[in-house]
Order: structure tokens, then sequence, then C-alpha cells
């Protein structure tokens, strides 16, 4: 239950059916007795860039949860952008500091890579194969270099994107092999990431030939609308070890509370106390 002296967290992005947060960060928000609450808000484009820096200004507002498809553009509206941000070329959180002046910083790759410890796998050493170049894409892709890989190949529809994310990549880490539009064939890779928003509607293609993935290869997941993606379960009756996109919202939600202010708590607790949709 929200009061007058609730801190809001605006969600904000463009639809948002989709959307969890809300019934993972409130429920715990809720347990430890915490005045404070995420708030789902649905702005397309222009309106969000209208009204983004206005909304930051209200006396309660404490930061926003920046998604789909608004993590490039919200760089443009911000005062300081973190160093993972700006390789990742996206953000997905800005913090309102107490000079209100805005921060921005990126956590989805963090989430995944910490997603992918927590199955056991590592990627230090690993080809990793990401399509999907968008925010999301790029943070996975930028965290998993920081993480080790050894090759990590991107791939968008969108001519430019994959390159200009190669470029960034480049500048940061110069032994990392990057390539980039050669396609999202998944053979030889031993990390396959779908960073794109297919398997977020019905009848959407699968964003790789699951038959060209090897079983030993670990294959993750960004589309949350459902548990688990036709995609994955394709890749689950492959052999392959999967990770579901809602794990890298869980493993990404103790930095996340860090970044606020709001102290940290741990993956299990947030699965204990969240109240997701079947």
């Amino acid at each position: 239950m929200m009061t007058g002296k609730s801190s809001l967290l605006l969600h904000i992005g463009y639809p948002t059916h989709s959307f969890k947060a809300p019934m993972i960060y409130n429920p715990w928000f809720e347990s430890h007795g915490i005045d404070a609450a995420v708030v789902p808000l649905g702005l397309p484009e222009p309106a969000f860039s209208a009204a983004f820096r206005p909304l930051m200004t209200a006396s309660n507002v404490r930061g926003a949860l920046i998604t789909m498809p608004h993590k490039v553009t919200v760089l443009d509206l911000v005062d300081e952008v973190s160093s993972g941000a700006r390789i990742a070329g996206a953000a997905n959180a800005v913090l309102v500091r107490e000079d209100g002046s805005l921060l921005a910083d990126m956590f989805d790759g963090e989430g995944f890579v910490r997603g992918m410890g927590r199955h056991g796998r590592s990627p230090v050493g690993a080809r990793a194969l990401v399509a999907g170049c968008g925010g999301v894409g790029s943070a996975i892709a930028a965290s998993l270099a920081a993480a080790g890989v050894a090759e990590l190949a991107l791939h968008d529809v969108r001519p430019g994107v994959a390159e200009g994310l190669a470029r960034r990549l480049a500048e940061h880490y110069p032994l990392l092999r990057t390539v980039f539009d050669r396609g999202n064939d998944p053979t030889g890779y031993d990390v396959v990431v779908n960073a794109t928003p297919m398997g977020m509607e019905p009848g959407d293609p699968l964003p790789f030939d699951v038959e060209r993935i090897d079983p030993g290869a670990f294959v993750g997941e960004v589309v949350m609308k459902q548990h688990v993606t036709p995609f994955l379960a394709a890749a689950r009756a492959r052999g392959c070890v999967t990770q579901v996109g809602t794990d890298m919202l869980f493993e990404q939600i103790p930095a996340y509370l860090e970044f606020f202010g709001f102290g940290s708590t741990t993956p299990a607790e947030l699965r204990t106390v969240a109240r997701l949709a079947a």
C-alpha cells in the first residue's frame, strides 16, 4: 500500500504487458516494511523523450527502471552515464541524486552473467553468440566480454547496430575476438543468447535454428512474457542448459536495490516473496 511518503521507482517502457518487476520489487518492499513502490508507466516515443526529465523532477520519484524500447534513448536524457552503460550503449536504471542530477547505469548484463554462474556455467574462454544488439543485447555482450569470453559474435537485423557495438567493445577489450553481422548460425558456439523480441508474441519465428545448436551449449533468453519460450523449450529438448528471461531479472535486482539506496537481498529471497503470474 502506497502512502503520501512513498518513494517511487517508475518502470518505463512500451508496451507494459510483459513487465515483471512490480510483482518482484513491491512484495519485497512490503516484506521489509519499506514505504516504496515500483509503478509501471507505458510511454511510446516521442512521449518518452518529452516526458522523462519532467517526471524525474517529482519530489517522491527516486529513479526509474528503463526497458524496451528506451534503453538507448535514455542515455541522451541524463547528466551522467556509468562506464558500463557507455560500453553497452544503453541503460536500464536512472537514479535521481540528491542534487537532482540523473545518473544512468546498466544491470542487464550483470544479471545474465550472474545467472550463468548460478547454472554452473562459466563464460571464461567461451565462444558466445548474441542475437539482438539493442539495449539488453549490448549489455549482455559487454558483461560477457568483461567476464572473459574468448570470442563474441554479434548479430542484428538493423544495419550498423552490431558493428557499432563491436567497435565499442574493441575500444575497451582489444584482445577480445569480435565478429559481427555474419548471420545467426549458432553452430560451434558455447553460449547462445536470444536478446531479440522474438518470442514475445504468438507465432514469432525462433531466433536461431535450434538443430544447429550444440547440445552442450548454454542457451539464454531475455523474453519474459512466457517463463519458457518456444525457443527455450526447443533448446531444452535438444539437451541444452537454459536460462529463462526472469533468471536475469532476479539476478540483477540486488544490484538495482543497492543502486537506488534500498539495501540488498538475494535472488532466493526475491523468488520467495515474488507474486509472478504463472
